[in-house]
């Protein structure tokens, strides 16, 4: 198996003994985070209706201002979180569950749920 197999495997494990524990309901949805080499996305769900409540990416938000090259997809990740906490409030949305989906909290992960939390959400 090469190594690039084997990292996502392993990171499908983290992301299935984490659901184990987390479950989004009505009052607490969960907010949970997809990561792709260029593109980050946000998702807060209600796993009791099987229904997304609300949705934000990088990809919609077009070119976001950094100063520099290192940091951009970061900054990005952060104008998500704020995104995602605005269309929470919307749907009248104060406290999620945040699903990591297996990532390691670090770096665009830990950017995104800052800015959600910046946003108004309590997780």
């Amino acid at each position: 198996m090469d190594a690039s197999k084997r990292k996502r495997t392993q990171r499908h494990r983290r992301h299935r003994r984490v659901r184990k524990k987390i479950r989004g309901d009505t009052e607490r949805p969960r907010l949970c985070v997809f990561k792709s080499a260029k593109h980050i996305y946000a998702q807060i769900v209600d796993d009791s209706q099987g229904r997304t409540l609300a949705a934000a990416s990088s990809q919609r938000l077009g070119d976001v201002e950094a100063d520099k090259k290192i940091g951009r997809k970061t900054a990005a990740a952060r104008e998500v979180g704020k995104k995602i906490a605005e269309a929470a409030k919307e749907r009248g949305i104060q406290k999620v569950a945040f699903d990591r989906g297996g990532h390691m909290y670090h770096g665009r992960i830990a950017a995104l749920a800052d800015g959600a939390r910046s946003g108004g959400l309590e997780f």
